[in-house]
């Protein structure tokens, strides 16, 4: 977190990655990197368990990679603008290289006669939650430029085009009233942190609140996580499909909350969201009820809890409402196109609301919810990002689940929410990810069937060949789907037990 000023007017340099990475790309961040080897290595043979030397090399070596900051006090001779722009872009070049081509860092000879700096100032550490199959540790630094060397570039940070294209410095408030506006991407940890310091009426007090809520998070309650304003995305626990462990819980609204999806029968995990949610309403906010996407056990198994605890109804098609508990108290049936009112957005604009959009295919009675002021798009079981989605039938239905991911790509949709896994800025690249691998795996199935008719056990493993074998029993029911929507079509056909092509 580097910093300029004090008081009213410190300012945070933000900057933005690049739109081609996987990790992000688009957002604006905080510069930072992870752990090399020769972040060990230059604290002269420091025990490799000390890990706190290891991170405040990291975060040395990090800050003058990406931002030309130097806080190692140099020889003169060799700390001049042009050549630590130099030291510099020899050392991105190493980064560049291929791992096996790289040799030795030449940080450790850009740093070797230089004392070692004072230690930065620890601010908090937050992991990423267990909804994502990569997940971050991730330690924040404090990093006033008025402590880093006056020759790099008049001690101001220096951003080349690379895995960063641009950065700035900002005022808490600044950035985060261009967020809710929608002109600007943040990281969540990021928002965290803003959101900290500008509540906070001085440094110091920001820094205690900050690691208190950091805390909070080691010790078990739930990150505000937003990847667009207005929605919390809540990972619970939850008996859910592999290679998922959680299901998103998402709250919705700034005034009135709607919260999507309650899905654990875990009294714990059922806690943390009430702690939430208290979290969430402190400033007069109303939690006015709970929606569903469907009625699977994973995405409905807190309702009930819920709906008791706060006196709430629960909304949903439908088919949804027909086929959940009787304990569960029901609200209005929503069908295709319904509309509900959210009151004011983030920044203040009127009209915002959620539209219900039916979508089945993976189960009869699915609904997307759509978000109308930013286009968020909650899409439930529609897609995930962790797995594929099991079409099973006779539920589940591949032609209108298809025809359902055509629908979805009509929608201006910015970030898209699935029930499992990451949000994702391009909902309608996942979308076109998701119909092109239904299609593959429809050539897949048409191949085999044209080498040798089969019964489902013995085309899974030449359809499937490159699925967990663990979760064959899932795929079966997919490629059950699969050979369904071809016999529908005229293309195959069973008879004594076995699936074979139709002569056209």
């Amino acid at each position: 977190m580097i910093t300029r000023g004090t008081g009213e007017s410190l300012e945070v340099f933000l900057a933005e990655r690049a739109p081609q990475l996987r990790f992000f790309g688009g957002y604006w961040a905080m510069p930072g990197g992870t752990i090399a080897a020769e972040d060990a290595a230059e604290q002269g043979g420091s025990d490799p368990e000390d890990e706190e030397s290891t991170l405040q090399a990291c975060a040395n070596r990090e800050l003058f990679e990406e931002t030309g900051l130097m806080r190692h006090q140099l020889d003169p001779a060799r700390a001049d603008r042009e050549a630590l722009r130099t030291q510099r872009r020899r050392l991105l070049e190493h980064e560049a290289r291929d791992e096996t081509e790289r040799g030795a860092s030449p940080w450790r000879q850009i740093v070797a006669a230089a004392p070692s700096p004072p230690a930065l100032r620890r601010l908090c550490r937050i992991e990423t939650p267990p909804f994502a199959p990569v997940r971050y540790d991730t330690v924040f630094f404090h990093v006033p430029v008025e402590g880093c060397a006056a020759g790099t570039a008049g001690a101001h940070p220096d951003v080349w085009d690379g895995e960063l294209t641009q950065g700035r410095f900002w005022r808490a408030e600044q950035a985060l009233a261009s967020w809710r506006s929608g002109d600007l991407l943040l990281v969540p940890p990021v928002i965290i942190l803003l959101e900290e310091l500008a509540a906070a009426t001085d440094f110091e007090r920001f820094v205690h609140s900050l690691q208190a809520t950091a805390e909070s998070y080691h010790d078990g309650a739930l990150h505000k996580v937003r990847f667009s304003p207005g929605v919390v995305l809540a990972p619970l626990k939850t008996p859910t499909l592999p290679p998922a462990s959680t299901t998103n819980c998402c709250v919705v609204g700034h005034e009135e909350l709607w919260v999507v999806d309650p899905g654990s029968t875990d009294h714990r995990e059922q806690r943390r969201l009430l702690d939430l949610l208290a979290t969430l309403t402190t400033d007069g906010q109303r939690v006015a009820g709970v929606l569903l996407t469907h009625h699977h056990p994973d995405h409905v198994g807190g309702a009930q809890a819920l709906c008791h605890a706060l006196g709430l109804r629960a909304q949903g098609h439908p088919k949804t409402l027909e086929r959940i508990s009787p304990a569960i108290p029901r609200g209005a049936a929503l069908t295709d196109g319904a509309r509900i009112p959210l009151g004011r957005s983030p920044d203040g604009s009127l009209g915002w609301e959620l539209e219900a959009i039916h979508t089945p295919g993976h189960d009869q009675g699915h609904l997307c919810f759509r978000e109308s002021r930013y286009g968020a798009m909650l899409a439930g079981d529609m897609l995930s990002t962790v797995s594929t989605i099991i079409i099973d039938p006779p539920e589940g239905h591949l032609a209108t689940y298809l025809k359902s991911l055509e629908r979805l790509k009509s929608y201006p949709t910015s970030t898209l929410i699935p029930a499992h896994g990451p949000a994702v800025r391009d909902g309608h690249k996942l979308i076109q990810k998701f119909i092109r691998h239904r299609r593959q795996r429809e050539e897949f199935l048409l191949r085999a069937l044209a080498e040798r008719p089969g019964a489902v056990a013995d085309l899974l493993p030449r359809v499937y060949g490159d699925a967990d074998v663990r979760l064959y029993s899932y795929a079966a029911r997919s490629l059950q789907a699969g050979l369904e929507k071809l016999a529908e079509e005229g293309r195959a056909a069973e008879g004594a037990g076995e699936w074979r092509l139709t002569k056209r």
